[in-house]
């Protein structure tokens, strides 16, 4: 499944709250999520930008894979929908 090509930052990080991520801060334009599980708080850091470039995206659904243990394709249509 091909990932989003206009997703901003901020949509990002509302679809992300789903899966039990919350912002815990923010430096300039970007925001850390932080995720709690099994004892062990996760970080994932989001740029809040427009427009997300495609590799940046790729980037941060890779680290919550391996945090959350799911499948790319499975996270990704966790997220953003059947496509």
């Amino acid at each position: 499944m091909k990932l989003p090509r206009d997703i901003s930052g901020n949509q990002l990080i509302s679809r992300l709250k789903t899966l039990g991520f919350q912002a815990t801060r923010q430096t300039g334009s970007h925001v850390r999520l932080t995720r709690s599980a099994n004892g062990q708080e996760m970080h994932v850091t989001v740029p809040r930008h427009e427009s997300l470039r495609v590799g940046t995206l790729n980037s941060v659904i890779r680290e919550v894979c391996r945090q959350t243990g799911k499948e790319k394709e499975v996270l990704i249509k966790e997220l953003f929908g059947a496509g």
